[in-house]
């Protein structure tokens, strides 16, 4: 079983895909678990949800629970689960509920400002 922490996220965030910000937030959460490097978390509530479609995809992971992906789409692009989220995660994590992290990639940057 590995060990996760979650921590308020210094500074403020954002993510950026297809030259749009998605989301902008001085509220997110780092979620580290090793040997994994650290996720950011944002509050959905930060997030512009109209760039974003829930997919049928989802992960099952034993620490967090179900996660539901999303795949942003963009004027150019459609990237498919990008996104994902964990709408009802398991006890240790409950703080991440009504939060979404994005896979930073050629595509979608996650950075702090």
């Amino acid at each position: 079983m590995s060990q996760i922490t979650i921590r308020k996220a210094p500074g403020k965030w954002v993510v950026r895909a297809g030259g749009a910000v998605l989301a902008e937030t001085a509220d997110a959460l780092e979620l580290t678990e090793s040997p994994y490097p650290p996720v950011i978390y944002f509050p959905r509530n930060d997030i512009a949800m109209a760039f974003l479609d829930a997919t049928a995809h989802s992960t099952q992971c034993p620490e967090k629970g179900t996660a539901s992906y999303y795949s942003i789409v963009t004027k150019s692009q459609t990237l498919e689960n990008a996104a994902w989220s964990y709408e009802d995660p398991k006890d240790d994590v409950k703080r991440i509920k009504d939060y979404l992290a994005f896979h930073p990639g050629d595509y979608v940057v996650v950075e702090q400002v």
